[in-house]
């Protein structure tokens, strides 16, 4: 038996201990979610997703329940642990009514007497294995797509954020049926184990490293990876007055731990200076402790000194920690605000996951876009600039999965995101990501 023990990411101090899944658990569950994908596949496509919409009230009917098992885990203030359950809630609601839509090919008479269509059908068991910066979000960014296909889900929470997934397996079980979710509590080596295990198709977000692990492991079978962002931000000397404010707010929002974060913003020559003082100023306005948490634990905490121990920029800008009285034990971390940097400086070419921002100064426009797709990472990027027909056309020459335009980190369940490069393969959220959980089965009948 192998007990693991989370701490609170406020105060360090270590949480009930619990089960690690190991072989036989896993092999048991997966097999328990084999027998009753059958039955959730028979479904009728609006029984499945009335079903689904009576998850979603539970969610919200238990707001609090899950906002408290967010903190718990995260140390995430309330106002952001509350807009993740709401945001999860809806991501259930879209894919509730994606359920019942469809996608195929136009039906009809491609060869002379016959008579083609497309059947979309499920592809199983959904290993669903997900982070711990949005333990509920990641999850639903899965579950959504992959339970209004058909399929089951087997879900493994990361290791020190067990809790809302607990909670989610057991509206689960109430409300869609037994073992159409099942959850799987542990560490790494439940992860590999359930890879490894009779599950169909793989979902992971995660690190690059564990992706590139989650695909051998996997084999020929579908993978869908989201693996990191280290996303950069091109402001332009035209950018809109609350360029900097905007971006403070991205960077440190879970406390800088969110893959498609701004992390890399990069300038002009002639407007370097004045990004640096005025990120400088806006980071510095948010406080550790009042506008936003704790590092996730004790590892996240030390890599992120590493790197910035590591790096060699010659300007520096450091916020204020503010944490509770109790709290004095936690992975509490400043806003950093970092500049005159090498282009393989640590802080540019890792993604830090944390609350910090790095400035790089551009020779011209053809080197910002250089400088921007200059890292192994392709999740997202922003641009900012008042021309907006200029930036439009920059965003789209970035390398990215996903660009916005005097904005960033705005997301909806309506449009997908997805990386590129070493930032992963697939699609979460929109109807797009239903293809990630259906396989086509062309039929052609002879007519006569």
């Amino acid at each position: 038996m192998t007990m693991l023990t989370p701490h609170d990411p406020q105060t360090g101090r270590p949480r009930p201990a619990y089960q690690a899944a190991r072989k036989k658990e896993v092999t048991t569950t997966v097999e328990a979610a084999a027998a009753a994908q059958r039955g959730w596949a028979s479904l009728p496509p609006g029984q499945r997703s009335r079903r689904l919409l009576r998850l979603a009230d539970r969610i919200e009917d238990r707001a609090e329940e899950y906002a408290a098992a967010l903190r718990a885990g995260t140390g995430k203030p309330w106002e952001e642990a509350r807009g993740e359950m709401a945001g999860s809630a809806d991501v259930l609601r879209f894919y509730a009514g994606a359920a019942r839509t469809e996608s195929s090919p136009a039906a009809g008479r491609r060869m002379a007497d016959r008579e083609s269509w497309v059947r979309w059908e499920p592809l199983g068991v959904v290993a669903a294995i997900v982070p711990w910066n949005y333990p509920l979000m990641m999850a639903m960014w899965r579950l959504g797509p992959a339970l209004a296909a058909g399929n089951t889900v087997v879900l493994k929470p990361a290791e020190t954020t067990p809790d809302t997934a607990l909670l989610l397996g057991e509206d689960a079980a109430a409300l869609l049926g037994d073992d159409v979710v099942c959850v799987l509590p542990g560490d790494r080596e439940t992860g590999a184990l359930l890879v490894d295990s009779g599950v169909d198709a793989v979902a992971f977000t995660g690190s690059t490293v564990g992706g590139l692990d989650v695909a051998y492991r996997a084999g020929l079978r579908p993978v869908s990876l989201e693996l990191g962002g280290n996303c950069p931000a091109l402001v332009l000397p035209d950018a809109p007055a609350y360029t900097c404010a905007s971006l403070a707010a991205a960077s440190v929002f879970n406390a800088g731990q969110s893959c498609a974060a701004p992390a890399r913003v990069i300038t002009l020559p002639e407007n370097h200076d004045a990004v640096v003082e005025g990120l400088a100023r806006e980071m510095g306005r948010k406080v550790a402790g009042v506008d936003f948490g704790p590092l996730n634990n004790a590892d996240q905490a030390a890599r992120y000194d590493r790197i910035l121990d590591a790096s060699r920029a010659g300007v520096r800008h450091t916020g204020r920690i503010e944490p509770d009285s109790e709290c004095d034990g936690g992975y509490w971390r400043p806003s950093v605000v970092l500049a005159d940097l090498a282009e393989d400086d640590p802080a540019v070419v890792e993604e830090v996951f944390g609350p910090l921002l790095t400035v790089q100064r551009a020779r011209d426009l053809e080197h910002a876009v250089e400088l921007a797709d200059g890292v192994p990472q392709a999740l997202a990027a922003s641009v900012w600039s008042s021309d907006v027909s200029s930036a439009l056309t920059l965003a789209g020459r970035l390398d990215a999965g996903e660009a916005w335009v005097n904005c960033h980190l705005d997301q909806t369940p309506e449009l997908p995101h997805g990386g590129r490069k070493s930032s992963g393969h697939g699609t979460d959220l929109s109807t797009l990501a239903l293809a990630e959980y259906q396989r086509p089965k062309c039929v052609t009948v002879r007519l006569g």
